[in-house]
């Protein structure tokens, strides 16, 4: 049975006086569930959880991909659930995560079933809408339940063995052993105990989406969210990117055969300043683009170089997951759902370049392999074929858009329809002359779609920041 939720911890903060800054703060296990828990969250929820924060803050430019879903052309998606697949992605982790003490993400992980006993018995088919038709009879799915996903069982959170820990300004996670603190204290350059204060601060929803938030762009997001006032989150300009080195971790997917996903794009760029103005591409391409929402943070933390440096701090907590020992984690399974996150079922599609791994789900009823209707697969009133919606297996979708289409994407990933006077009024915003532009055409495999994946993350002109990453790679 899933722990009853509480709405605050109450943390105590190790203070420097003279600096004003957190040295470390002393949590139980519960927090330490709840901060490993920002590891599987999918990037549509973090961007959702920081718009309804105030101030809003910014993720990259998720917020521009979120946007565009918002104001898509319903005509232009498979299905009305679409969108809500993308603006409300599902969590692979989320039967597990109903155990954590705090929930930050409000939303109810329900699935649905068609109340046909028939249906139930013989086909057990599953959605995650309530308006989506059974694929047997064609009545709608609306009888919700839930249900758990592999590893929901065991233990309910991510740590065990230990009820206190220390966790850094910055966000590494340690044992509360006199050795570990003593150490960092001194990394920290602290001599004299006198200049030390403890602090008791509660911490509850809105500080802990502000400590998810710094932490993407923060090395001190313990500080800024217990000590300053509420800062603007905002991740580093194109300018300061050169600087960074930011590389990807692609020993395996240089290993695959890109042939079968590669995704034309043709990209406008500056010849003057090399910057790229927008991209015009088909539908392919902004089912990958809208696709990084679905993606958990885990997955794109796991793809950055040990030694990239960039301004925040979150990979502090993948490491700390890699680092601790084994016996303070549940089980091995729960060290793999951290560092190694699944997309939700359902979130993949035919020819996905990335290629992230689908988590499985288990129904509780007892009957055949259950059947999943793809909310992303187009049904017909009218249109069964043995009993079965066209597409409603795994896999046999192309994406959340209809094809063929033609699409225009900005630096900063704002998605239009093509439209010859939005480019237009793109170049004029960036003061290029017609004179000095030319098209680059670029492929995109496995390698080039994780690089624009964490560009969008890390990059405030992604498309400009890809675009330098895989020359960086070549």
């Amino acid at each position: 049975m899933a722990a009853q939720s509480q709405n605050s911890f109450s943390l105590k903060a190790m203070v420097h006086k003279d600096s004003n800054r957190v040295l470390f703060v002393e949590s139980d296990n519960y927090f330490v569930d709840v901060l490993f828990s920002f590891l599987t969250m999918p990037m549509g929820t973090i961007v959702r959880l920081s718009d309804s924060h105030l101030p809003p803050m910014r993720v990259g430019c998720m917020n521009n991909l979120y946007a565009s879903v918002e104001n898509i052309d319903l005509q232009l998606l498979n299905t009305e659930e679409c969108r809500a697949m993308l603006l409300h992605p599902r969590n692979a982790a989320e039967s597990l995560l109903r155990c954590l003490k705090l929930q930050i993400d409000d939303s109810e992980p329900m699935h649905y079933l068609c109340d046909n006993q028939c249906c139930a018995f013989y086909r057990n088919s599953f959605s995650y809408y309530a308006s989506v038709p059974c694929c047997g009879c064609g009545k709608l799915m609306d009888l919700g339940v839930n249900f758990l996903v592999k590893g929901g069982r065991v233990g309910g959170v991510f740590v065990d063995g230990l009820d206190k820990f220390i966790i850094s300004d910055d966000l590494q996670v340690m044992l509360p052993f006199t050795s570990e603190f003593s150490s960092y204290l001194s990394k920290c350059g602290v001599v004299d105990l006198n200049d030390i204060e403890e602090l008791t601060f509660n911490v509850g929803v809105d500080e802990v989406v502000s400590l998810l938030m710094g932490s993407l762009v923060l090395k001190t997001p313990f500080t800024e969210t217990l000590l300053k006032p509420k800062p603007e989150f905002h991740l580093v300009d194109i300018n300061k990117a050169r600087d960074q080195k930011i590389s990807i971790i692609s020993k395996v997917a240089r290993g695959t055969n890109d042939t079968e996903t590669n995704v034309v794009v043709n990209l406008i760029v500056s010849k003057s300043t090399k910057r790229v103005c927008y991209a015009e591409a088909g539908a392919d391409f902004v089912n990958l683009l809208f696709s990084f929402l679905a993606v958990p943070l885990g997955f794109i933390l796991k793809q950055m170089a040990d030694d990239s440096s960039w301004t925040g701090c979150i990979d502090n907590l993948y490491k700390s997951v890699e680092d601790i020992d084994g016996k303070y984690l549940k089980s091995i399974d729960h060290r793999t759902m951290l560092l190694n996150p699944k997309l939700a079922h359902g979130f993949s599609y035919a020819n996905y370049p990335l290629g992230i791994e689908e988590a499985t789900i288990y129904t509780p009823i007892k009957s055949e392999t259950p059947i999943f209707v793809d909310p992303k697969s187009p049904y017909h009133e009218d249109g069964y074929v043995d009993g079965c919606v066209d597409g409603c297996v795994d896999g046999s979708v192309d994406g959340f858009l209809k094809g063929p289409v033609m699409f225009m994407v900005t630096d900063n990933l704002i998605v239009r329809p093509l439209s010859p006077t939005f480019g237009l009024s793109i170049l004029k915003q960036l003061n290029v002359p017609i004179t000095d532009i030319e098209v680059q055409t670029v492929n995109l495999g496995k390698v080039e779609a994780v690089c624009l994946l964490v560009a969008a993350l890390c990059f405030d002109s992604p498309l400009t920041g890809f675009s330098r990453m895989t020359d960086q790679e070549q």
